[in-house]
């Protein structure tokens, strides 16, 4: 996998001297509490781009020419989650500290615990956390595992402002760790536009890493995932607010998760890779 390129793109976009953009692959579903196979949502997201048109009509860009070097970041998918969440972190680290913009691609959402600490490392105190998903992933432990991907916000919920977008779905128990004002519910979202100013005011003025669980988004345009919740998100209510969020604030990272691949139905293995290059398009665009 790790030999491949993003959709197919020249081998002169894809080394890592030539690429601004890092995108490192995490094939790990051993957290999954449902429906596993999200470790196989790298590669089904990376066979998808490969049939996406490279210019933005939106952005009027090709951001693929900044430059797209893929890397996976475990070479075992059965590694424990502790030991998965500091490879995750050291490798995601790595490329910060030589100035890379960096992305990631899982597997289920407990990676997102890893790159989140190593880009609190550099970014400290000047860091907010946009979490976009159907649930709160506010436990401070699920069976027993404090690394589950019903956990994977917790630990930043304590030491960064965390705003949360699109939740429908939690236990009670996770009210306690909602961070007040913070927490944009779906049933909330669908009454006004509001809340898309609402949420980028309350992230921090300066850095924003961006988490995004695909099942933010219904089910009818993304069925593919982990744990599917009726009443998301659509795409372009998606699309509307996200490019807000890069013009309002400087977006430093992103990770995108829980696409969980369907040999049946591969129309959200596509929308995944278009998402990520969305994502991309509104980061570089001039």
């Amino acid at each position: 996998m790790n030999k491949k390129t993003f959709a197919d793109i020249p081998k002169k976009y894809s080394t890592l001297k030539n690429s601004k953009i890092v995108l490192i692959l995490v094939p790990y579903d051993s957290n999954q509490t449902w429906k596993k196979g999200s470790k196989k949502g790298p590669e089904a997201f990376l066979s998808a781009s490969n049939y996406m048109e490279l210019y933005d009509i939106e952005t009027n860009s090709e951001v693929y020419k900044k430059g797209i070097f893929i890397i996976n970041s475990i070479k075992n998918s059965s590694i424990s989650p502790k030991r998965m969440i500091n490879e995750v972190k050291k490798i995601t680290k790595k490329f910060l500290y030589e100035d890379k913009f960096v992305t990631l691609i899982g597997g289920d959402h407990s990676i997102s615990i890893g790159s989140i600490r190593a880009f609190g490392e550099k970014y400290k105190n000047d860091l907010s956390i946009l979490h976009m998903d159907a649930h709160a992933d506010l436990r401070s432990i699920y069976n027993g595992n404090r690394y589950s991907h019903a956990c994977s916000m917790y630990e930043a919920s304590k030491k960064y402002p965390l705003v949360q977008i699109g939740i429908r779905s939690m236990d009670i128990m996770e009210i306690n760790n909602i961070q007040k004002g913070n927490i944009f519910y779906m049933h909330e979202i669908y009454k006004s536009n509001l809340w898309m100013k609402n949420a980028i005011d309350n992230l921090s003025k300066k850095y924003v890493y961006l988490s995004i669980d695909i099942d933010v988004l219904d089910p009818s345009i993304a069925p593919s995932t982990g744990t599917p919740e009726p009443g998301g998100l659509s795409w372009y209510t998606l699309m509307t607010f996200l490019r807000k969020v890069f013009e309002r604030r400087e977006v430093i990272g992103f990770d995108i998760v829980e696409l969980l691949p369907n040999e049946k139905e591969s129309s959200t293995d596509f929308l995944s890779a278009k998402l990520y290059y969305k994502l991309l398009s509104y980061k570089y665009e001039i």
